[in-house]
C-alpha cells in the first residue's frame, strides 16, 4: 500500500534531520506549467537544441535563440510554487531539508521559501551580458528588439547552462559535497539521465545515504539505486509525506 511506503519514507527523513538533501527535475516544475524539455511534447520536440540552445549557436544567431527562449520564459514568468515546491519548502522551515540540489532554471524553490538552492543550470530570471558579465533580472531588460542588449551594448543571454558549456564549478563542488554529507535523499521529478545531475544519487549511495524515488515512472535509478520508490507527481506525494512527518515529531 502506497500509505505503508509514505510512513516507511516519512521514517527514515526523520530519523535523517538536517541530513537531508533534495535533487529536483523537470518534473516537479511541470506541475507549475513550465513546459519540459525532453518528455513528449517538449521543447526539444519543436525545437533541435543543438540548433537553438547550443552556445556556439546562441553566438552566431543570438536573435533566432531568443525566439525559442521567449516561448518558454512567458510560462516562466507565469508560473507559481506548486504543492510540491511549497512542501519541500516546508520541510526546510522544519528543520528536516538542507539543501536542493536542481536542474530546473526557473527559480521557483527560492520563490516557495527554500533558502540554500544549488542550480546547476542557472536560473532564467536573470541574463548575463556576454560583454562586460553584468547581471540583470529578466524584468529589468528590454525584449521588444533581439536579441535584448546590456548598457555596454554587448548582447544579452539567459543566465542559464547552455548546450556546450559547463555545470558552475562551485554548483558541481557543493552538490558532491552536500551529496556525500546527506543521510537521505529525496530524488523528484527527474529522469535521472542527465549528467552529472544523475550522478549525486549514485555518490550519495555510496556514502551510506537511503535514497528516496519520487516520479511518476519509473527511471535508470529505480531498481539499482533507491531503497524507496514512490510513484506519483510532486504535487500528490511530498505533501502526504510532509503530514506524515509533522504526526512523527509532534
Amino acid at each position: 500500500m502506497i500509505d505503508n511506503t509514505i510512513k516507511d519514507v516519512a521514517r527514515e527523513i526523520v530519523s535523517a534531520t538536517t541530513k537531508v538533501v533534495a535533487l529536483t527535475g523537470a518534473g516537479i516544475s511541470a506541475e507549475s506549467g513550465i513546459p519540459t524539455f525532453r518528455d513528449k511534447g517538449g521543447l526539444w520536440e519543436k525545437y533541435d537544441p543543438m540548433e537553438f540552445a547550443h552556445i556556439s549557436s546562441f553566438k552566431a544567431h543570438p536573435e533566432k535563440s531568443w525566439k525559442m527562449l521567449l516561448e518558454l520564459i512567458e510560462p516562466l514568468n507565469k508560473a507559481k510554487p506548486n504543492p510540491g515546491h511549497l512542501g519541500l519548502a516546508e520541510l526546510e522551515k522544519m528543520g528536516i531539508l538542507t539543501t536542493i540540489i536542481t536542474q530546473n532554471i526557473d527559480g521557483l524553490h527560492q520563490e516557495a521559501g527554500n533558502t540554500d538552492v544549488i542550480e546547476f543550470h542557472g536560473n532564467n530570471r536573470y541574463v548575463v551580458c556576454l560583454s562586460c558579465g553584468k547581471r540583470y533580472k529578466f524584468n529589468e531588460i528590454s525584449i521588444e528588439t533581439l536579441p535584448p542588449k546590456c548598457e555596454c551594448s554587448g548582447i544579452l543571454k539567459p543566465d542559464a547552462v547552455f548546450f556546450g558549456e559547463p555545470i558552475p564549478s562551485h554548483a558541481l563542488n557543493r552538490a558532491y559535497e552536500v551529496s556525500g554529507n546527506c543521510k537521505a535523499m529525496l530524488v523528484v521529478g527527474t529522469s535521472a539521465v542527465v549528467y552529472p545531475a544523475a550522478s549525486m544519487p549514485e555518490f550519495a549511495k555510496t556514502k551510506g545515504a537511503i535514497i528516496i524515488e519520487i516520479n511518476p515512472e519509473k527511471t535508470p535509478l529505480t531498481l539499482k539505486i533507491s531503497d524507496y520508490f514512490v510513484k506519483g507527481s510532486a504535487g500528490e506525494i511530498i505533501p502526504l509525506i510532509v503530514k506524515e512527518v509533522k504526526n512523527l515529531i509532534n
